[in-house]
């Protein structure tokens, strides 16, 4: 083949590799017609020039047409000063019924100047971002919006420059203005569910902390609170509704947000699972991570507010915490299962951030990635709220098998007492029958001398003498068993109030209204008596059992009135056994055993034993070091010991 007709064949087919090469390589225009109600710019759609001294003009931008780029990625990651332009090409189909806008999803970004056509060869100019106040943008939405004017069956090239002082995401959406209105109302509704679910955890978890006075739930709502400012700072709502006029914290507050909610994490952590009980070791390595997060907190904002944008370092305490919930669960702490499940969610939301910031966020979509860590925030506080009830349920069932073991030990004491008592009993008796015995043969013998030795005058005197001495050793000992009797029964109503009995033995030593009441009255009037109203000494007899009535002014008190017992519709043998099992347990019975023992509603349960440890926390002290003398200073009044 003749060289020149090689050479011929060689140029038609570069030529032809170039023209069906240049269309693929070349800037897409985004065809708007009224189906498209919303469109994301992404890879070719895309033109960028970089300006690195940011000293372009926009007539010098649009003399540099052919410098522009073609993007290569799903959008636009920039992170460093150099400002960026970004053009696209819009091409507006006929008759269209809507307006359309510019939107740009990254709050972060600091500066966004818009050149949009104005129909005439001319661009106007339109400038906002995240260093300028919140009052100054055209559309009051949390996003950068700009409106674009109507130009059917034309293509428009639209400008962008673009600059940032920490990593962003520029995302550019194009939207109808009747679809924007129905996306941000629908935006702002789940931002009000999300942080209306914050509010409702907070104050769930507030009214635990009221009644279960755990240092834990301090903790988780604050912990669940610096979610919320974090959220707040991220997606612009803070910006919008708390400080607009104040755009350095706007760029500086997730930062603030960020180490308050990795400290409270931490310390959650560290109190929900006894951290320091159960790994001291860890518990230690916790409190280090604290310190050093606390410092490089204040180093960020005293002296580098742009280290704040190194968000990935929160990747080191979400770690050591996760770490920390794996020994522990490991180590046999059941609670900490649904604490791992919940920092599961939270280190993969993590871990997509990680992965979007060093420009790894193709894989999972802008809007999914943007939105992933509220959803693992949720996420992560439904499962942590299971966590401190799981921890609550597991001391409670801890809680009910130590009252178990405590009763089961007392019942072992109670027989081992009724054991020794019976043995000290036939002690006593086989003592008494002994000496009995003694006494008669002493009696017999002394019965022969006289017979046998009339006369020995002088041993029958010393005989008679000693018959004397043993009468009267007998007559002692009667009384002996006389007191001895009367011991065993006061024995057993002090053992009834110092021990644990069941209610049927409890039952024979008061077995009836009559004797509760003479042993209140006993223990009532114990010292003498005296008038409630006048303080008379002298009574009389009242009307009722066991009552007595002023010989002054003629009150009658009863024998419950002014005692724990007063008013009370209880049956009195029952509520003496309830004000005695409240008393011997130190207030730990629940209202529950006490309905199950007594065969009583609980809620009367629940009510008069609610008085009985009023008055018991009341006399803490005095009943204390009382000894046998706690059963009447819980009885009676205080002014009785006046």
């Amino acid at each position: 083949m003749p060289i020149h007709i090689k050479f011929s064949f060689n140029l038609l087919l570069f030529l032809g590799l170039s023209l069906l090469l240049f269309p693929a390589m070349a800037q897409k225009p985004v065809q708007v017609g009224d189906e498209v109600q919303e469109h994301i710019f992404t890879f070719s759609e895309i033109e960028y020039l970089e300006d690195p001294a940011g000293a372009l003009t926009f007539e010098q931008v649009q003399a540099k047409s052919n410098s522009f780029h073609v993007l290569n990625k799903w959008c636009p990651v920039i992170n460093n000063q150099s400002a960026y332009w970004y053009r696209i090409k819009v091409n507006y189909e006929d008759q269209l019924k809507d307006n359309y806008i510019i939107e740009f999803f990254d709050q972060t970004i600091d500066d966004i100047t818009a050149y949009i056509p104005d129909g005439e060869g001319k661009y106007n100019v339109y400038r906002t971002g995240a260093k300028h106040e919140f009052g100054s943008r055209l559309f009051s939405h949390k996003n950068f919006e700009f409106a674009l004017q109507d130009f059917e069956g034309k293509e428009q090239v639209y400008y962008f420059r673009v600059t940032v002082s920490q990593r962003a995401n520029v995302i550019i959406v194009l939207r109808s203005v009747s679809w924007f209105i129905h996306y941000a109302l629908d935006e702002y509704f789940t931002f009000g569910i999300f942080y209306g679910m914050i509010l409702i955890f907070c104050f769930y978890n507030f009214l635990m902390l009221l009644v279960m006075k755990q240092r834990q739930y301090v903790f988780y709502i604050l912990y669940i609170l610096s979610i919320g400012f974090y959220e707040m700072s991220t997606d612009g709502i803070a910006f919008q509704y708390l400080w607009p006029e104040s755009p350095w914290l706007n760029r500086n507050a997730y930062g603030i947000a960020l180490y308050f909610m990795s400290t409270f994490a931490l310390l959650f952590a560290r109190d929900l699972l006894h951290v320091k009980s159960k790994a001291p070791k860890l518990d230690k390595v916790l409190l280090a991570v604290i310190g050093l997060r606390t410092l490089y907190f204040l180093f960020c904002i005293i002296v580098k507010p742009e280290w704040f944008e190194y968000r990935f370092v929160e990747i080191i305490p979400l770690s050591i915490s996760f770490a920390t919930g794996i020994y522990i669960f490991k180590h046999g702490y059941r609670a900490a299962r649904f604490f791992l499940l919940g920092y599961s969610f939270v280190y993969l939301g993590f871990l997509v951030k990680v992965l979007i910031i060093f420009g790894y966020g193709d894989i999972f979509g802008s809007p999914a990635g943007h939105y992933i860590l509220a959803i693992c925030f949720v996420m992560e506080m439904v499962l942590l709220s299971f966590a401190i009830g799981d921890k609550v349920r597991l001391l409670k069932k801890k809680k009910e098998n130590a009252q178990k073991r405590i009763i089961k030990q007392m019942d072992v004491n109670l027989k081992l007492k009724d054991t020794l008592n019976k043995e000290l009993e036939n002690q006593v008796q086989s003592r008494t029958k002994e000496v009995v015995e003694k006494s008669r043969e002493i009696l017999l013998k002394s019965q022969v001398i006289e017979q046998k030795n009339d006369e020995l005058l002088a041993m029958n005197v010393l005989l008679k003498q000693q018959a004397e001495e043993i009468s009267r050793m007998n007559a002692l000992l009667k009384e002996d068993n006389v007191e001895l009797q009367s011991n065993i029964q006061k024995v057993t109503q002090a053992r009834a109030l110092s021990t644990e009995v069941d209610f049927e033995e409890f039952s024979k030593i008061y077995p009836d209204n009559d004797s509760c009441f003479k042993f209140l009255a006993d223990l009532k009037w114990e010292n003498g008596y005296s008038c409630w109203k006048c303080g008379h000494k002298h009574f009389f007899h009242g009307r009722y059992p066991y009552s007595r009535r002023c010989a002054a002014c003629s009150y009658d008190e009863s024998v419950t009135a002014n005692t724990i017992f007063q008013g009370t519709r209880i049956q009195i043998n029952k509520a003496f056994y309830m004000v005695y099992l409240i008393y011997t347990t130190q207030g730990k019975i629940s209202s529950h055993k006490l309905s199950e023992i007594l065969s009583i509603r609980q809620g009367t349960c629940w009510t008069y034993s609610s008085k009985v440890k009023k008055v018991m926390e009341e006399r803490k002290k005095d009943l204390h070091n009382a000894g046998e003398k706690g059963w009447s200073k819980l009885v009676l009044e205080t002014n009785q010991f006046a």
